[in-house]
């Protein structure tokens, strides 16, 4: 009976384990179609792994803002030279460059904005728990129409409300 008890904990714990792995496996591939679809002028490593809680994608075409997290194999240099060379002939122009510890790299095109972030995976911001190495890459991705007030946080200012509730009282 007992051994009755083991194989069939062994046989449900296998199948368990294994299904994880074609979760895992159907979500990349499926993440990946969306994204590509949704920007197919923007380049992504082959290499690269999407993240699933932190990747967020609004909208669509031309509309689309968001942010996609993705872990890479490959060092923060080797992800610069990627985003250097691929984005030359996708229409992407670098706007701005920071080359340090943590890579950030601006690139524009036809209004939109996309900001790359390259981080070593194992140390600093962009540790990550029992990683080996390899890089962190977020992307984001705003469309020119995603702001549509320029500071839309002012009504939480305090100190600002009540400035401008005494000049109304004046008047």
């Amino acid at each position: 009976m007992l051994k009755q008890v083991k194989l069939i904990f062994l046989f449900v714990l296998s199948i368990l384990v294994s299904s994880c792995g074609i979760v895992g496996d159907v979500y990349q591939e499926e993440s990946r179609r969306i994204i590509n679809y949704l920007l197919s002028d923007f380049p992504l490593p082959n290499d690269a792994e999407i993240q699933k809680l932190p990747t967020v994608i609004l909208g669509t075409g031309t509309g689309i803002a968001g942010r996609i997290v993705l872990f890479s194999d490959v060092s923060p240099a080797e992800n610069l030279i990627f985003y250097g060379n691929s984005t030359q002939g996708s229409g992407w122009n670098l706007v701005s460059s920071t080359v340090a510890e943590e890579i950030i790299l601006v690139y524009t095109k036809e209004g939109r904005h996309a900001t790359i972030e390259i981080l070593r995976r194992g140390s600093g911001l962009g540790r990550v728990a029992g990683s080996a190495g390899g890089s962190q890459v977020t992307i984001s991705v705003v469309h020119p129409g995603a702001i549509q007030d320029e500071n839309p946080y002012l009504a939480l200012d305090s100190s600002r409300r009540d400035f401008e509730r005494a000049v109304a009282q004046q008047e």
